[in-house]
């Protein structure tokens, strides 16, 4: 239901390569949401609702936390995350989050999902000067210090990844007739307009375009209409539950496109599972961050951890979802700002924090994407790596790509 409630107390220091090992707190500087023994975070996720496939991402991230607690807290801190329902609903988002913050008495927002959601909470945490650290979402405007001074972004812009998509498909199809569906909110215009800056004088290339909303039943239509317009390339830009229906469309058609889905809706088990493995074959994605059906990270220190907090923390969840995976990474990041933080838990100093990473790695993001932010640049993974799915898992190939 919209209002539920997720409250767990939880902190501790697993990645001691990077924060070393977590000291006893002793008598800071706080804001509202911090003492000597605790530190209180707020989130909103889709528990229910169309997008209620990423909410593994908010129970990840809350197995991650208790993990930390059980350790020792960060900073001798346990930390408390508080993780609403808001059906990704963004007048739900804004109740939420003012709860969170006027009631709840929360140090700083952390990794709400989606960008609408997100969208529609900026400018009320802004003006309270609360800090809404890595959105889950990769909208262009969680990257503009200049208008929204307490907002960071998280991962790749959905603008930077479709320009990658777009040079991908002009190297590799340059004749491609391109045919894109986008949901009809800010993350699809973002994509298309990176898409279309990629494709630069090639934009005639794309023969059919269509939207979508959230609370469509299929995207059947959209799908047979590009079949009709002679389309070979899809760039399926949906969210989990369209992308599967895009890609069991385009099987049912005995259309074969080459597709790319995004990196928001790559998982193996929220999407490529439900629209079939065996239609999935050839498609292709952007990565930041390991999967944990590749092969190649068998015997990878990173994804040995992984798996065993997953056992021990998160055992019910699904091990094929690389959503586990970003929360466990988002996750770190936060404890990453915290633990540098240390006494000092003011809400200017966890923005300061979160504007300092150089050059950091974690132990799930992909060998050479690193976190770098600065006060001009908030946005701290901008970097993706091609895939291809082959029936079980992704297989990288190419180099890392950036901008």
């Amino acid at each position: 239901m919209a209002g539920q409630r997720f409250k767990f107390t939880g902190g501790a220091v697993a990645l001691l390569a990077v924060l070393g090992t977590a000291p006893i707190a002793s008598a800071g500087n706080y804001d509202t949401g911090a003492t000597d023994t605790g530190i209180k975070l707020g989130q909103t996720m889709p528990y229910s609702g169309p997008a209620s496939a990423y909410s593994a991402i908010g129970r990840a991230e809350i197995a991650y936390f208790k993990m930390l607690n059980d350790k020792g807290g960060i900073n001798g801190r346990k930390v408390e995350l508080l993780s609403m329902d808001d059906a990704y609903s963004p007048a739900k988002t804004v109740e939420q989050t003012r709860r969170l913050v006027e009631s709840d008495e929360v140090l700083a927002m952390f990794s709400s999902l989606g960008t609408g959601p997100n969208i529609a909470a900026q400018k009320y945490l802004n003006a309270k000067k609360v800090p809404q650290l890595f959105p889950s979402s990769g909208a262009s405007r969680w990257n503009d210090p200049q208008h929204f001074p307490w907002t960071t972004g998280s991962q790749p812009t959905y603008r930077t990844e479709g320009r990658i998509y777009a040079k991908w498909i002009l190297a590799n199809k340059p004749d491609a007739k391109i045919a894109v569906i986008t949901p009809n909110e800010d993350p699809g215009r973002d994509y298309l307009a990176g898409f279309k800056e990629g494709l630069g004088e090639h934009v005639n290339q794309i023969v059919s375009e269509a939207v979508y909303e959230t609370t469509d039943a299929t995207v059947d239509s959209q799908i047979v209409k590009f079949k009709a317009a002679g389309a070979d390339v899809l760039f399926n830009e949906c969210t989990p539950k369209f992308a599967a229906q895009a890609i069991k469309k385009v099987a049912e058609l005995g259309w074969k496109p080459q597709i790319i889905v995004p990196a928001v809706s790559n998982s193996v088990g929220s999407v490529l599972a439900p629209a079939g493995l065996e239609n999935s074959v050839g498609i292709v994605t952007g990565a930041f961050l390991k999967d944990p059906g590749d092969p190649r990270w068998e015997n990878d220190a990173g994804m040995k951890a992984w798996r065993e907090w997953m056992k021990t923390y998160n055992s019910g969840a699904d091990p094929a979802d690389i959503f586990n995976v970003t929360g466990y990474t988002m996750a770190q990041m936060m404890e990453l700002v915290l633990q540098r933080a240390g006494n000092d838990l003011t809400r200017a100093n966890l923005m300061k924090q979160a504007q300092s990473f150089k050059d950091v790695e974690l132990p799930m993001l992909l060998p050479g994407i690193k976190l770098n932010t600065s006060a001009e640049q908030v946005t701290p993974i901008r970097q993706l790596q091609m895939a291809r799915f082959n029936g079980k898992s992704w297989e990288l190939f190419g180099d890392v790509l950036g901008e």
